[in-house]
């Protein structure tokens, strides 16, 4: 049979077809435009995302078999606001989770709600990226739209709807809304009269590997497929990339060094820190996951190649990199604020620790190295609830590196596994899919049988005391810095 993994990008949606035994047999990539109409706004068409799957779905399709499809499942950008009408028209364009605008009504349910009533709530506290308060930035700048809402989707469930006519939303996209009860996995309706919303207006809430439908019939007719084809919940995208990496199961982590940077851990327990510095999440395995998430990772490397040393060679920048764990220049990665752990807008990148023999590769080390630190940072907040993590799979652009991959396990004294396919959400998406028309038994047991470590960088017990020595003086210098942002904002 043949399974289909669809991937709701910010720029583009990528479409995986694979067969029961996790073979790839076609990739699909379709773009679409992001809309910026002000500063700090960050805007996409769903109608869009729907012209654009049900082109990537023809192409995909193309040449195979398509009596043989059995099941469609989706990994997808979190957070984003799609508001339908009692049409079930769009009523304006979708809110983003890079969406910046709703800084006023972030504060409002930080500061006046409270954020120890947002976590006892919903597990978390409010990001300007949640869609709690896109709601009711709607509310306040456009009431004239908050009065049409029939519907509130976020943007992987609209494709579902389109699909099977089925308002549906899974619990690890519902769980960065904040308007979820992660722990008890339903709507607080608590969340929702605090945005002046009724529960009638949400989506129904399935495990990421239920089925809510199968295709309409004019969708089958259109695709060619038949008409029993099942469509399952899916995942949030870091969830159902996790799910593609086998992070499912008590104990698993995931490190992402994408353009922002991710630390994963899946855990069966439920979970929340103290300071609500890492996302408290459902996790599409049926459990819950810990996420801190840094608004910049690989990216702080290509800023620092393309737009200050002027280079395309990364390679070679690297391998002026000798002396681990000795460099004395420290790097802030905030290039955009940083979310976890510190949730702080105003944050910003910084250099310290530059002598007059500091070198090119001493800046560029320690930008990796800064990346690296970060990342420990959320680690830490995990490893204080008493989570025990002994290794990590990798993934992300920056993980070609096999430095910055030794820099990671060394700092963060983890056992860095490689995977052989990384295809991220869409290939979880095809995995939820296959786990919803019973082609495995559950989440777990698909992950243990299709996803297979190639490599692993160990860490090095000489280099990890060292880094464990820088790391101690780089947690200093954030709070040191830190009213210094405030007054250079």
């Amino acid at each position: 049979m043949l399974y289909i993994g669809i991937d709701l990008g910010t720029s583009a949606v990528k479409l995986l077809l694979m067969n029961e035994k996790g073979e790839i047999k076609n990739i699909v990539s379709k773009e679409y435009p992001l809309y910026f109409p002000n500063p700090g706004w960050s805007e996409q068409k769903p109608e869009d995302w729907y012209t654009q799957s049900m082109a990537g779905l023809k192409e995909l399709l193309d040449g195979f078999d398509k009596s043989q499809v059995a099941g469609i499942s989706f990994g997808g950008q979190m957070h984003g606001l799609v508001i339908l009408d009692k049409d079930d028209q769009v009523i304006r364009p979708a809110l983003l989770w890079n969406d910046g605008r709703t800084f006023e009504e972030c504060d409002y349910l930080n500061d006046v709600i409270g954020k120890e009533t947002l976590s006892k709530y919903t597990a978390n506290i409010s990001f300007t990226g949640f869609t709690a308060p896109k709601i009711l930035w709607v509310k306040n700048k456009e009431p004239e739209n908050f009065a049409k809402i029939a519907k509130i989707m976020l943007p992987k469930d609209y494709i579902a709807y389109k699909l099977t006519g089925v308002h549906c939303t899974d619990v690890s996209d519902a769980s960065g809304m904040l308007i979820f009860d992660v722990q008890n996995r339903c709507w607080s309706k608590e969340m929702c009269d605090i945005c002046g919303i009724t529960e009638d207006q949400l989506a129904k809430v399935y495990e990421s590997y239920e089925t809510v439908g199968t295709v309409l019939p004019e969708i089958a007719k259109e695709l060619g497929i038949p008409e029993t084809v099942k469509v399952a919940a899916g995942a949030g995208d870091n969830a159902a990339a996790a799910v593609g990496t086998g992070t499912v199961g008590d104990g698993m982590c995931n490190i992402s060094l994408g353009t922002s940077g991710t630390i994963f851990i899946s855990s069966a327990m439920f979970g929340v820190d103290k300071y609500n510095a890492l996302h408290s999440f459902a996790h599409a395995d049926g459990s819950y996951h810990l996420m801190g998430c840094m608004l910049s990772a690989a990216s702080c490397n290509k800023w620092w190649m393309d737009d200050i040393i002027g280079t395309q060679e990364y390679a070679n920048e690297q391998k002026a990199i000798t002396k681990l764990g000795e460099n004395h220049v420290y790097f802030l990665p905030y290039l955009m604020g940083e979310r976890s752990p510190h949730n702080n807008p105003n944050a910003r990148g910084t250099f310290i620790g530059m002598t007059m023999d500091t070198s090119r590769a001493d800046m560029t080390q320690a930008v990796l190295e800064g990346v690296a630190f970060a990342l420990r940072d959320s680690l830490e907040v995990a490893r204080s609830l008493g989570i025990d993590i002994q290794r990590t799979k990798i993934c992300g652009g920056g993980a070609k590196s096999p430095l910055w991959k030794k820099i990671v396990a060394n700092v963060l004294n983890l056992k860095v596994d490689m995977i052989e396919s990384e295809e991220g959400p869409a290939m979880g998406g095809a995995m939820l899919a296959a786990v919803a028309c019973g082609e495995y038994a559950s989440v777990e047991e698909i992950a243990s049988k299709l996803v297979k470590v190639v490599d692993t960088v160990e860490p090095d017990p000489e280099l990890v005391a060292k880094y464990e020595d820088r790391y101690q003086k780089f947690k200093e210098i954030y709070p040191a810095c830190k009213p210094l942002f405030e007054i250079i904002k």
